[in-house]
């Protein structure tokens, strides 16, 4: 029996009727060793079956565990995982893990579907899950119960970004350190997490590029920036010994901007508008300025373009280009064919060598 280190996470292993059993507890190696103490015990006054079936652990308190253990030191959602485990435990709190079945599971889903859309349901019901599958993996629970419910369908063909006016409007009632984050937001069409998360020696003033080395796709980015960016974040106020771009007078990285972006939308009468559409105002803008869909795809960092498809109608002309194309091109090889009957010693193709078709 002991605890061990495995790629950044403590287990325990212990035996049970001569067979091994080893869990993953997590980056605590206090909690590890307290966890295998009570197995021992358990395992001793032979009821380690017994409880095990039966857990009584409280949803708060496990997820209090997984915010503090798990979220907090591994996922860049952390904050937004705090607010969900809010929501989640206006309908779980005082309930036993193992009394939370896949029919709760839907009646929350159903009720909660009532008040907001379906993807803000289904990211709590992804937080759930996530927990549940710690729960397991931490000898909290045996089963997870969201494993059984569907998710609803998402309609992510959404596509909401801001005019030229209404982008003035949303700078202009931004407080200071906002501004700045919004501004590096419409430019470099970076997502929130990737902006509070930046650091100083992630930016590049002489290459004007900025790394990101934690992405949504687990890929490095390279983000170009332009003047605009370079100035903005030239001027941005520096914390001594912090190595954040975006934080407070303590050098601690803002956790959200939730509150004082809603403010500025209000003020700016900017409705049915989130943090994520500055990215959709960064694409949206670059194609209606003829920024080929390719281009969009490497700058938005998607990984195929079919997600970068769904901005290709704001650009209502990039068709009418390609076949105006075609079509300078069918002239050119009809006049030139007009041209050969006159001059028969002449094929198409001799004039063709000879001519630049634009």
């Amino acid at each position: 029996m002991g605890v061990y280190l495995k790629d950044g996470n403590w287990f325990i292993d212990y035996r049970v009727s001569g067979r091994r059993k080893r869990e993953k507890i997590g980056p605590s190696k206090a909690l590890a060793e307290t966890v295998l103490k009570k197995r021992k015990i358990e395992i001793a006054e032979n009821r380690y079956l017994d409880i095990r079936r039966e857990q009584k652990v409280k949803f708060e308190e496990m997820a209090q565990m997984y915010l503090e253990l798990y979220s907090k030191p591994n996922k860049r959602s952390y904050h937004s995982d705090v607010d969900l485990v809010k929501t989640l435990g206006k309908h779980f709190n005082g309930m036993n893990l193992y009394e939370i079945t896949p029919m709760l599971v839907e009646k929350f889903k159903a009720e909660r579907a009532k008040e907001v859309s379906p993807a803000t349901v289904n990211r709590a019901l992804a937080c759930l899950k996530c927990m549940f599958n710690r729960a397991i993996e931490w000898g909290k629970a045996e089963i997870n119960p969201v494993m059984k419910v569907k998710l609803f369908r998402e309609n992510n063909k959404r596509i909401r970004y801001l005019e030229k006016e209404e982008i003035k409007k949303l700078l202009d009632n931004c407080c200071e350190h906002l501004r700045s984050i919004v501004i590096v937001a419409l430019n470099t069409g970076m997502r929130k997490g990737e902006i509070l998360n930046l650091k100083w020696r992630d930016i590049d003033f002489k290459r004007d590029i900025i790394y990101l080395y934690q992405t949504k796709n687990g890929e490095r980015r390279e983000v170009p920036m332009n003047e605009e960016v370079k100035s903005t974040l030239i001027k941005v106020r520096k914390v001594i010994e912090s190595p954040y771009v975006f934080c407070n007078q303590n050098g601690k990285a803002y956790g959200d901007i939730k509150k004082s972006f809603f403010t500025a939308l209000k003020k700016s009468d900017i409705i049915q508008f989130r943090f994520h559409d500055l990215r959709h105002t960064f694409a949206s803008h670059l194609v209606m300025s003829g920024v080929d869909l390719n281009t969009v795809r490497e700058l938005m960092g998607h990984k195929s373009l079919e997600m970068t498809l769904r901005y290709s109608h704001l650009s209502p002309d990039h068709k009418k280009r390609a076949v105006d194309i075609l079509g300078r091109r069918m002239d050119t090889f009809w006049t030139l064919g007009e041209i050969a009957k006159d001059h028969k010693e002449l094929t198409v193709s001799q004039l063709l060598e000879n001519t630049v078709v634009v």
